[in-house]
């Protein structure tokens, strides 16, 4: 009798102190990140309709690519203008996360998708990603005044809408949940903040193609051989060279940044000088393959031979365009990057081309952005999950062999890749070189 009063004295406890406020804060978290989903995944659908008129318009209208240098004078007095409190970009997502300071200017939103779009007509060499994170982070932020939140739930807020915004521009709710909890802190996972993340992503990729019918580029690996110990020692080299592919493409884009930085004072000059040097190349190898998404490039990848320096060429027009100060993501080059990298290799390494093109697609953005988690869920939703543990191996080793560089500048070294690269025992690596 005694052990039965007990075991009810313990059940009131577990009902009073962690059932009840776990209902709570499940039902907070759904509200939330479905009036913020449902903004973003329509934003993300908007900013997608916009950049296929962009890309299609451009290719119909290769003169505007001459032009690319007055799309940069314009983008860049926009921002000198109107955008000084929001040009940091996804760094500033990073810094307001690890100290909070301000609210996230709304303006951050349109301003970015302005010269997302404008960079893509114009014919500069960029992705969509920071586009969709900085839109999500942007308006989600705003819920933290508008429901006067605490400043704890700040935090889960901006993860909240990175994960959004993500998830609803690449169609991949579970890589877009993982990387908002993973891309905070190199070599840790924020759980505190994972059901408001898995909401919030699939709520608004829900928005982005369910209700507004905005589709994503399908990819396929026909065959994926069985799993021997051989082809996993195949992995290993392959994931190595994704990994130093990544930190290329954002070692490149922090060059670029440097340069123009410290010898163009004036900010608006920088992407006017940048347009024209992108243009003179455009002009000089005679193809657009390089510039915009490049997604026909990298579907291209999956089945055709391609030139072995499709990769490195994009490195090149995607790091000048981006540390020019044209706005737009990394994430898709560095997919370009990647399957153009692995259609390369597939001549020496016996895989199976279309699996080496998959691996590269999320491999070198895992060296790129230290997600290896998210990436490997990534290749998982896009190509199945039968390619799972090539995926993984890829993604992981990437991340290792990347070194502590990504082109987040702003992330900070919660845990180092492996204990020795540890340079003093008790003292923080502190940020990305």
């Amino acid at each position: 009798m005694l052990e039965k009063i007990r075991e009810l004295i313990h059940f009131k406890k577990f009902l009073k102190l962690e059932f009840s406020p776990s209902v709570l804060y499940t039902l907070k978290w759904l509200i939330l990140a479905t009036l913020i989903g449902l903004l973003i995944g329509s934003a993300s659908a908007f900013f997608l309709i916009g950049l296929k008129w962009a890309t299609d318009y451009r290719e119909d209208h290769l003169y505007l690519i001459a032009l690319l240098p007055l799309g940069g004078l314009l983008i860049g007095w926009v921002y000198h203008r109107f955008g000084e409190s929001v040009v940091k970009g996804n760094n500033q997502l990073l810094d307001e996360f690890y100290r909070p300071l301000n609210p996230i200017p709304l303006r951050m939103a349109p301003l970015v998708l302005f010269g997302t779009i404008a960079t893509h007509l114009f014919g500069g060499s960029a992705g969509r990603e920071g586009t969709a994170v900085q839109m999500g982070g942007a308006i989600a932020d705003q819920f933290t005044k508008w429901f006067r939140l605490k400043r704890h739930d700040r935090k889960t807020v901006i993860t909240l809408g990175v994960a959004a915004g993500f998830a609803s521009v690449f169609g991949t709710p579970l890589a877009g949940a993982i990387f908002a909890l993973e891309w905070l802190i190199v070599g840790r996972v924020r759980y505190e903040a994972i059901l408001p993340a898995f909401l919030g992503a699939y709520v608004a990729d829900y928005a982005c193609e369910g209700i507004w019918a905005v589709h994503h580029t399908p990819y396929h690996i026909p065959i994926i051989p069985e799993l021997s110990l051989e082809n996993v020692f195949w992995i290993i080299p392959a994931g190595i060279g994704f990994g130093l592919a990544g930190r290329l493409f954002a070692k490149a884009t922090h060059f670029w940044a440097a340069i123009f930085n410290h010898q163009v004072k004036y900010p608006p000059l920088r992407p006017f000088i940048g347009g024209i040097l992108v243009a003179l190349l455009v002009y000089l190898v005679g193809t657009t393959k390089y510039i915009g998404l490049g997604v026909p490039t990298i579907v291209e990848a999956f089945s055709s031979d391609l030139p072995w320096y499709d990769f490195l060429a994009k490195i090149g027009f995607t790091s000048l365009t981006l540390g020019a100060g044209f706005k737009g993501g990394e994430v898709t080059p560095l997919f370009y990057t990647g399957a153009t990298l692995g259609n390369m290799m597939s001549g020496f390494i016996p895989l199976p081309m279309a699996l080496l093109a998959g691996m590269g697609f999320v491999g070198v953005f895992s060296g790129a952005t230290n997600t290896p988690l998210s990436c490997t869920l990534m290749g998982i939703e896009l190509f199945g999950a039968e390619s799972g543990v090539y995926m993984g191996l890829a993604c992981v080793v990437a991340y290792l062999f990347s070194g502590h560089s990504g082109i987040y500048g702003s992330q900070v070294i919660g845990s180092p890749k492996h204990r020795s690269l540890i340079r003093s025992k008790g003292k923080s690596l502190g940020k990305l070189k």
